[in-house]
């Protein structure tokens, strides 16, 4: 076997093998892009599952801490009731003894030998004794409620501190999580434009590799059926990213029209236009998609027949019939 045949073989066989291991090619800078996304995404998946497990205990602590402070404050309150009780009768006590020293020492045996008979002065006897026992009854129960009331306020004041030093610590647990959310969500957010600048990159090159020539008759039979079902949405709100069955964004427009002949559509124009047989503007039929824009497609519409189109314009507007006359004409296709 000569040198020739050789470096054929081998440049067969190397072939081959690039061929057999799809796996080993080159991932693209778009590829790469959209797996670093996917990653920052799960990390956002993920705090926000954590975001909302720390609002959880946030609450509830705040809950515990609203439910102690309640309670001392109830203590408080029950407190400064029994101190005035205790002080209006401990007042009422003293101006009665004040009042029997000043009256002298006779003023009580006046009081009791003032009765006439002996159940008199029995009555009266007992009466005073009961008083004096019942006044310092009254005043040493409301010292002992008082003082036990204050012990209460003292471990709830306890309690207090304590749910709101846990408060605190759920509340700066809940904020640097959002943080660290809001901080991924901002990378993410750049990750995709990165991702979209690329993707319209890429289609870009695609739509201007394509033929603007004539594409011949279509074999496809035109779908005219679904001119009527997307003329009974006129009128309906454009809203980005909407897709039916009141509000639609423009591919979102189409993909639901389309649906309902059983014809799938991604949503989006850049893709919508290779699901189905390219057609020539000349040879345009009534349901055909219609596409638009300069560097890349941007929108998508249904030929209506007559130069006209149906489709949802942009934020603001509503589902209406058009010109076909656009200086961004892109194409069109038959799905």
């Amino acid at each position: 076997m000569n040198n020739r045949y050789r470096s054929l073989i081998a440049l067969l066989v190397s072939t081959a093998l690039v061929l057999a291991l799809p796996g080993m090619a080159m991932a693209t800078p778009t590829s790469e892009k959209q797996a670093e996304a996917a990653k920052v995404k799960a990390q956002v998946e993920e705090l926000d599952a954590k975001v909302e497990i720390a609002s959880d205990d946030y609450h509830e602590a705040d809950s515990a801490y609203q439910a102690v402070t309640k309670k001392v404050k109830a203590a408080e309150e029950e407190l400064a009731e029994l101190t005035a009780n205790q002080e209006k009768l401990q007042s009422h006590l003293d101006t009665r003894v004040e009042s029997m020293y000043r009256s002298g020492p006779l003023g009580p045996l006046e009081l009791l030998f003032g009765a006439t008979t002996f159940e008199e002065f029995a009555s009266t006897w007992d009466l005073l004794q009961l008083m004096n026992e019942n006044d310092a009854g009254a005043v040493a129960e409301l010292k002992q409620t008082r003082a036990e009331i204050a012990a209460v306020k003292v471990e709830l004041k306890a309690q207090q501190a304590e749910a709101k030093d846990q408060l605190a610590i759920m509340t700066d647990r809940k904020t640097a999580i959002e943080e660290q959310l809001a901080e991924r969500k901002r990378v993410l957010a750049g990750l995709e434009s990165e991702v979209a600048a690329l993707q319209a990159a890429e289609e870009a090159k695609r739509v201007a590799s394509i033929p603007k020539g004539d594409y011949g008759d279509p074999t496809n039979a035109p779908r005219s059926e679904v001119v009527s079902i997307a003329k009974s949405k006129l009128g309906s709100r454009y809203v980005w990213g909407a897709a039916g069955p009141n509000t639609f964004d423009c591919s979102g427009f189409t993909m639901w029209v389309y649906a309902r002949v059983g014809v799938s559509l991604p949503h989006s124009s850049r893709a919508q236009i290779g699901y189905g047989q390219r057609v020539s503007r000349a040879n345009l039929a009534a349901g055909d998609l219609v596409f638009f824009g300069t560097s890349v497609i941007h929108h998508v519409g249904i030929y209506v027949g007559g130069g006209m189109y149906i489709h949802a314009p942009h934020t603001g507007d509503v589902v209406k019939i058009s010109s076909l006359d656009r200086s961004d004409y892109a194409g069109a296709c038959r799905p």
